[in-house]
């Protein structure tokens, strides 16, 4: 897009039928499942959560429009989840597509409240298999639809009661355009004989189970790298469970209390006492919050400190049994050299469909297709979660990068790439 068509690009401010009142008892929640189901066609919908502020991944407002049905905005925290009438929403919504953005960020929350769609069209994942070079729905809208879409109140906390007007606006606006977005991006896709691949991703997200929980998920503390013995993983350990326990009872953002830079640096230089603490943390700007749980840190810290060394964790967790990919040049250069190959295959062929590698093929079965060395990538990799429409497209490429036996020189920094989480 050229600046000239980027200046030319209207603000879209409000929408058209203005800004509906928050639904907030059955009576208005009926009377908008009525409006819906007078109208046609696919339903838009948006959720709003409270990241960053609450523990929970929970929906603070639902916003949908139909054509010919209107605009509602729900307060879903005025029901709670499994009520009666999201389950007649459910219902009316399972009549025809359900329309999202960036829909594996919203589907958790609706799923909670009763909300499970059966026909789904992504706009965000639509626009990448499309190949489009922006994603987001601001700059989708800006550059399909020529308008503007606001996006200062992304970052607000909607577990706020009563929500301004300018929130509830914003949020409007947000499935305002939604249905022509999809229209628009489904005809890219139909152009580009690609609607099938995007028809059978939505259907894979629909179908994928929930995710299992994370084994060890205090691994996934920020700042990790810098940890280098097990006493210090033991500290790490305490102070991610006690705050996590104490988060979720509070219903607050865990990095509210204590965020993950304040506990890698307890871990390399654990206090005994208030001074102490205030000095390591200072240099990374000591909060006052942090404080506030003053006591328990300090607690965790000494009950980590105090224990055997046998009951320290281990560096790399135990359910890892596949190392990770850096080391394969020097410790299984028979999996390096096909993987080198592997990769370059498959980017090559990304590259030329117009589609982001990823969503090509997840990079992780690539890893454990060439770590297994498959003798039948294609079953191997329905095996692994891939898409019949992506075996389609890489097996032969596959198959023959496993055969190479020397490897590919590659860039350092892609050399490295970094591993899943």
């Amino acid at each position: 897009m050229t600046q000239d068509e980027v200046t030319s690009a209207t603000p879209l401010l409000v929408p058209a039928a203005g800004t509906p009142s928050v639904i907030e008892t059955e009576e208005t929640f009926k009377l908008a499942l009525i409006d819906l189901a007078k109208g046609s066609g696919p339903f838009a919908v948006d959720a709003e959560r409270a990241s960053g502020y609450k523990y929970s991944a929970r929906a603070y407002l639902i916003q949908i429009k139909r054509n010919g049905g209107g605009l509602h905005l729900i307060d879903p925290i005025q029901f709670g989840p499994g009520h009666q009438l999201f389950l007649e929403l459910n219902d009316l919504l399972n009549t025809d597509e359900v329309i999202l953005h960036a829909s594996t960020q919203d589907l958790p929350c609706l799923r909670e409240l009763g909300i499970n769609p059966k026909l789904l069209f992504d706009t965000e994942l639509g626009g990448r298999i499309a190949g489009l070079p922006r994603v987001g729905l601001g700059p989708l809208l800006e550059a399909h639809l020529g308008v503007l879409l606001a996006k200062e109140h992304s970052a607000v906390d909607w577990s706020v009661r009563p929500l301004p007007l300018d929130w509830l606006n914003y949020a409007a606006l947000d499935v305002e355009l939604l249905i022509e977005l999809r229209n628009i991006i489904a005809q890219l896709l139909l152009d580009a004989k690609k609607l099938p691949w995007a028809e059978a991703e939505f259907a894979a997200i629909l179908a994928a189970p929930p995710n299992p929980p994370k084994v060890d998920p205090w691994r996934r503390t920020s700042g990790m790298h810098k940890i280098r013995k097990r006493n210090q993983l033991a500290i790490i350990r305490a102070l991610w469970n006690v705050r996590n326990q104490i988060a979720e009872s509070l219903d607050v953002s865990p990095g509210k209390l204590l965020n993950d830079s304040a506990i890698v640096e307890l871990a390399i230089y654990p206090p005994t006492n208030k001074r102490e603490f205030d000095k390591v943390l200072r240099p990374i700007g000591l909060r006052p919050r942090w404080k506030e749980n003053l006591e328990i840190w300090l607690a965790a810290i000494a009950t980590a400190v105090a224990l055997p060394e046998n009951d320290y964790p281990e560096m790399r967790a135990a359910g890892d049994s596949m190392p990770p990919t850096k080391i394969w040049k020097e410790r299984f250069p028979e999996k390096y050299a096909p993987f080198t190959h592997a990769r370059a295959a498959v980017e090559m062929r990304a590259s030329e469909l117009n589609i982001p590698v990823e969503n090509l093929i997840s990079p992780e079965v690539i890893r454990k297709l060439v770590w297994k060395l498959s003798s039948d990538v294609t079953k191997d990799a329905l095996d692994l979660g891939a898409r019949p429409w992506q075996v389609a497209e890489i097996a032969d490429l596959l198959s023959a990068a496993l055969l190479e036996r020397e490897p590919l020189a590659i860039p350092e920094a892609a050399d490295q790439a970094p591993e899943p989480e």
